[in-house]
């Protein structure tokens, strides 16, 4: 399948070009809009061409477990976007970073992963213990801790940028540094910026990794993942994978994300718009200890957000004041069930704007002391903002916050 992976020809445009037309393939048909491939199977002209298909000895599709004609559709666009040289779509985004981790790992491996990120991550990276894979975790931005946890059979770096959900960034050409002379692959999840705000890959790292059901659908309709990488990669080491284990994107969800990444551009803008204002409302507010935002001048990592990132995403986190768990549990929880408005959900990249409190949905099945370790505290609740007017967003986050005592 070598033409699976074939470039993007129309890849020297512009980004908001290539969000709408790159890897589009028309059918005899000549549709103007992409067409869905619901099936299961493809049918061969005779028996010689059906075992040339399966053997990879000439092109074509074999079975939607791995080859799908929507699914590649999309597979093109996001490399194209994301400056890769081919990419793989998965069912999910921790099936994207469980491919990618087998790919990479085999027993007796060590990796070293940021303490600060998803949950689900986390645990992951966890089991991994069971198969003879060692990982270790150390703060996200430490360039010291990621070079002094190296051992000689460390394989692999691991990393949110930002991270989830305090909005934490790795420097990555820093961590490139590190990784690149000692062979060890640098994987970045790229979740919360999309390639319409980061391409990780221009900044040294070898492998993207993409829940693209957040932002990448942008409506909440669908589960998805990606990875993307160079091509010997994808082709050589993650296929053989894909087409053993299947953790496939159908063709459906595909198709449902594909015309997701039609919107990318603007959607990022506008929310990132919003959450800076929203971020500016938060910093003001008397019952607010602190504002997670990297686009905030207060942001420990501003400057490196500015130069590493092409705007300041859509996820904004704070601290209310308080120093008891068990009263801030109460009061992030009143604040969260006041809201009219935002979702209350633990999904993000929406259109809609959904909040949540990470140390009881998202990270809640993580130990008190990884827990401690990532910096979510009881008084932490995540907002992810959407395309609704940021006005009217600020004044449902009032409805509970001008109640909170001082």
């Amino acid at each position: 399948m070598d033409d699976y992976f074939a470039s993007d020809p129309i890849r020297d445009l512009d980004f908001s070009t290539r969000s709408v037309r790159s890897g589009s393939d028309r059918t005899s048909f000549g549709e103007h809009g992409e067409a869905m491939f619901l099936t299961s199977s493809f049918v061969f002209r005779n028996a010689a061409e059906a075992a040339a298909r399966f053997g990879n000895q000439e092109p074509g599709y074999v079975y939607s477990r791995f080859t799908n004609p929507t699914v590649r559709q999309f597979e093109r666009r996001l490399a194209s976007l994301e400056e890769g040289e081919a990419c793989i779509a998965t069912a999910s985004g921790m099936s994207a970073i469980m491919t990618t981790a087998l790919a990479l790992l085999k027993a007796g491996d060590h990796m070293v992963c940021a303490s600060a990120v998803f949950g689900s991550t986390y645990q992951l990276f966890g089991m991994l213990s069971r198969f003879g894979v060692r990982c270790s975790f150390v703060p996200l931005s430490d360039l010291a801790a990621w070079e002094a946890a190296i051992e000689p059979a460390t394989r692999l770096f691991y990393v949110e940028t930002p991270s989830n959900p305090l909005t934490e960034l790795a420097d990555l050409a820093g961590l490139a540094l590190i990784s690149k002379p000692r062979g060890i692959h640098l994987v970045v999840d790229n979740c919360f910026c999309t390639p319409a705000l980061q391409k990780p890959l221009l900044h040294g790292a070898d492998i993207v990794i993409h829940s693209a059901t957040k932002y990448i659908d942008g409506q909440g309709r669908v589960l998805g993942g990606a990875i993307v990488g160079q091509r010997s990669f994808l082709h050589d080491q993650v296929l053989p994978l894909m087409r053993t284990t299947g953790p496939s994107l159908s063709a459906f969800n595909a198709w449902v994300l594909l015309k997701g990444l039609e919107t990318l551009q603007i959607r990022m803008d506008q929310q990132s718009a919003n959450a800076f204002e929203v971020a500016q409302y938060l910093v003001q507010h008397r019952a607010v200890a602190r504002v997670y935002y990297p686009g905030l001048t207060s942001h420990p990592q501003h400057e490196l957000a500015k130069a590493q990132q092409g705007g300041f995403g859509a996820v904004v986190s704070f601290e209310l004041r308080g120093e008891d768990d068990s009263m801030l549990r109460q009061r992030a929880w009143s604040i969260i069930d006041a809201t009219r408005l935002i979702s209350i959900t633990g999904n993000l990249g929406d259109t809609k704007s959904t909040i949540t409190h990470p140390a009881s949905t998202t990270h809640g099945r993580l130990s008190p002391q990884a827990r401690l370790d990532a910096g979510i505290g009881e008084g932490l609740i995540r907002l992810a903002v959407g395309l609704e007017s940021a006005r009217d967003i600020c004044t449902d986050l009032a409805r509970g916050l001008d109640g909170m005592g001082q």
